[in-house]
């Protein structure tokens, strides 16, 4: 498998990565000024923040690359069936398990604590736009992020596959962050689309822990969890009761400091499993007094 993963683990290639997406980001803003809505979907003191983050999530991730390689290949080596990975039917059944295992990854990122402290990292931007999708939490590893997906090599599915596809899934994922994007009629029914991921970014109260999915939205109409954007109220980006800082280091471990805080601050033993695996906000986090 190490062969395969080079690309993965060179910092290089995320780093090009970032360029090109740089490049949409800078054509997404000048789109955003002909139509003079730059001040409502930019902030360049944040999207300079999240270039920071998004650089320290690239170079953290092609140097644990190697490492989460390790229960990949195990689990594979210990397949349950043997196939091709490259079939049709093979690629589309793998198009369909990720998108299913990403809707639970992501419900479950939203719902532990231990997980949203990584991915509260991703809801922080207080804009809604290309340069948010860039903005990564650092520890994913720690999180333990790469669980869900074993399953799927342990099915059969070839490690260097599930990252393709995973990829794949994220890639259109940085598309759908931005709200400049027209609606694309009965598509929205089936697709994950800006409008969709607008609601799942936004902190109003009707809009909490909302549409999940990655490329598609039908596990979230499936299982309770879609919503459309309120009628009644614009959306509001940025985190919930959150101090917003364009620290790169603040933004990237914040959430672990307070979840470290909580935990030392409670006494039971059941409080102290809520304050580290419950859902954000059962254990109440006392405010830092700073946001710098």
């Amino acid at each position: 498998m190490s062969a395969h993963t080079t690309v993965f683990t060179d910092p290089s290639t995320h780093l090009m990565v970032l360029g090109i997406a740089a490049a949409f980001i800078g054509l997404e803003l000048l789109m955003s000024r002909l139509a003079q809505r730059d001040r409502d979907t930019h902030d360049l003191g944040e999207s300079a923040a999240t270039l920071g983050v998004a650089i320290g999530h690239s170079l953290l991730r092609a140097a644990g690359a190697g490492l989460l390689a390790i229960p990949f290949a195990f689990a594979y080596h210990y397949r349950l069936f043997d196939f091709s990975a490259t079939t049709p039917l093979a690629l589309g059944a793998l198009f369909l398990a990720t998108e299913f295992v990403y809707y639970w990854h992501h419900r479950a990122a939203h719902r532990v604590r231990w997980m949203w402290a990584t991915h509260s990292v991703h809801h922080s931007p207080t804009k809604f736009n290309l340069t948010a999708a860039l903005r990564l939490g650092w520890t994913a590893g720690l999180s333990g992020d790469f669980l869900f997906f074993l399953p799927l090599a342990l099915l059969g599915f070839h490690p260097v596959a599930i990252i393709g596809m995973l990829s794949a899934n994220l890639l259109y994922q940085f598309f759908i962050h931005t709200q400049i994007a027209p609606k694309v009629g009965p598509l929205e029914w089936i697709l994950n689309t800006p409008a969709h991921h607008s609601v799942h970014h936004a902190s109003n109260a009707a809009c909490l822990d909302k549409n999940y999915g990655g490329v598609l939205i039908l596990f979230d109409r499936l299982f309770g969890t879609f919503a459309e954007a309120p009628k009644d109220e614009p959306l509001r980006f940025g985190l919930v009761g959150g101090a917003r800082t364009l620290n790169p280091f603040r933004i990237a471990f914040g959430e672990w400091i307070a979840l470290v805080r909580d935990f030392r601050r409670v006494d039971t033993l059941e409080m102290k499993w809520l304050a580290l695996f419950g859902p954000p906000g059962a254990v109440k986090s006392v405010p830092e007094t700073t946001t710098a």
